[in-house]
Formats: structure tokens, sequence, C-alpha cells
């Protein structure tokens, strides 16, 4: 074994130097070889999954193995989905549908943010608050429903109640840990500057805590359909929860998966628009994957 001294060493035709440092020159393997690196799916990739689907939903019912009792072809759901837009009947139940959820995902999410705003910034507020909103996490909305008849009928108050709780909860609690994860620094500059408290929390918490509370709103978009979907099955005269729980009786599951598709398609909506909402406003943060 030949012992190169550091000048030989590094000038060595199989070692480049670089900043002074040795870098092996690749053998023939590793000069074929690509590091594998995820590829971004095109336009419309996202699709492929939810396509697929219905073409064997579709085949499944076609031929047979799919009885239109246990589950009616996306055709047939189409032209019963245009039937109920002619009559009129969807769009009534839409609006009834629309309006309850985002009553009660506005004042959740208005609820959620004080809270959020009460907890983050004072000692006793994060005293009192928070232990009841993490108890409130920890038990399921269907939980409440008996309590909740009890206190507030079986009519509208009630379901916008459940609404309400459902969708507060994710918005503080993103809100809240983004409150806590504030930059101190900020808060030293804040200080030195001499901002007032309501100063200090428009140029300073409000910022700081957009991103987990649009990350809140996000999940409250989603949980508020989520929740209407089992609170129109109580009492209700109209709405698209209603009109499924109609069908069921009747056993018509073309107008059951039109509800369906009906409520994924509000859902996928809200949170896109909150997405677009959080792209303008995060405008200055490159946000992954939006």
């Amino acid at each position: 074994m030949t012992i190169l001294s550091p000048h030989e060493f590094y000038s060595d035709p199989a070692w480049h130097g670089f900043s002074g440092k040795a870098v092996p020159k690749p053998g023939a393997a590793e000069r074929t070889a690509r590091p594998l690196t995820p590829r971004r799916l095109g336009p419309g990739g996202h699709l492929f999954g939810p396509v697929l689907v219905l073409a064997i939903w579709e085949l499944a019912s076609l031929t047979g193995l799919l009885s239109p009792r246990l589950l009616a072809a996306p055709s047939t759901a189409v032209v019963t989905g245009y039937d109920l837009m002619i009559d009129g009947v969807l769009q009534q139940h839409f609006l009834a549908s629309a309006e309850r959820a985002y009553l009660g995902l506005a004042i959740g999410v208005a609820l959620g943010l004080i809270l959020a705003l009460i907890a983050g910034l004072t000692r006793l507020g994060e005293a009192t608050i928070d232990g009841l909103v993490q108890i409130k996490r920890a038990i399921p909305t269907l939980a409440l429903i008996p309590l909740a008849i009890l206190w507030l009928g079986i009519g509208e108050t009630m379901k916008i109640a459940l609404i309400v709780t459902s969708v507060l909860v994710p918005v503080y609690i993103n809100t809240h840990a983004a409150l806590r994860g504030i930059d101190l620094r900020y808060v030293e500059l804040a200080r030195t500057v001499g901002l007032s408290r309501a100063q200090f929390i428009r140029r300073v918490a409000l910022p700081g805590a957009l991103p987990g509370f649009f990350t809140g709103l996000r999940l409250a978009v989603t949980m508020c359909w989520t929740a209407l979907v089992v609170l129109e099955q109580i009492n209700t005269t109209e709405g698209i929860g209603y009109l499924m729980n109609r069908a069921r009786d009747y056993g018509q599951t073309d107008v059951i998966v039109v509800g369906l598709v009906v409520y994924a398609v509000l859902g996928l909506v809200s949170d896109s628009a909150v997405r677009w909402w959080e792209r303008r406003a995060l405008a200055y943060r490159k946000v992954i994957g939006s």
C-alpha cells in the first residue's frame, strides 16, 4: 500500500478538490445511478383515482355484479340529479343545507378565533379556556346530540349550535398553537418600540397566527359539512340530509348518491376557497403543495 503525501493526495486524478475538501470521483455504478426524486402530478392527475373508481362502479352495475338496490350506478345518479334540478327540488334542499352549514361555520370560526386570542395572549384566558376546549375535542359531536336536544330542542338552533362547537375546536387549537409559537424577539421588539396592546395584537399577534388560523379553517370547513350530514337526519323537513333520509325509506339509492355527491362537492369547493384565500393572505410565504 503506497502512502501519499498531502500534496500528492489532493492532486491525485481520482480526486477532485472543491473548497479544500477531497471529493471522490464517482465510479461507473455511481455515474449511472440517479437519485429518486418525487415527481409532481400534472393537471388533473389527482382525478385518476376517483375516475378509476367510477369506471369500476359503472362497469359493476352494468354487468349486474352490483345490484341497484344496494347502490345505484353513477349514470343513474347523474340522471336523477338532473331531474331533481329541473324540478327545483335539489336547489331548495341545497340552499337549506348551505344556510345551516355556513351560518354555523361563520359563528364557530369567529368564536374559535376570539377564544384562541384570549387564551394565547393572557395567562388567565389560557387557564380558563384551554382545558375546556381540550375536553370538547375529546367528546364527539354525536355524543352531545341528546343533551343538545334537551337544552335547545330539535329545531334549527340545536343544529347550528352543534356545528359551531364542532367548528371552533380546530380553529382554536391551530390558532392558539400559532400564537404560542410566535418568536419572542418580535414580542421584545414590540415592547421596545412601545406598541400598545391593541397595536401588538394587530401588527404582531394576528399576522403571526394567520398560518395556524388557515390550517384550522381548512379543517373547519370540512367538519361543518361532516356534522351537518348527521344533524340533518334529525327532525328536518328540508336539506340534503332530509332528502337522503327520505330516499332511504323508499330505497332510492340513486337519490342517496346524489346527496353524497352534493356534500362532497360543497366540501371541496369550500376547501378550495379557503386555500385561495390563504395564498392571497400569505403571499409572502412559499406554501408548498398549494
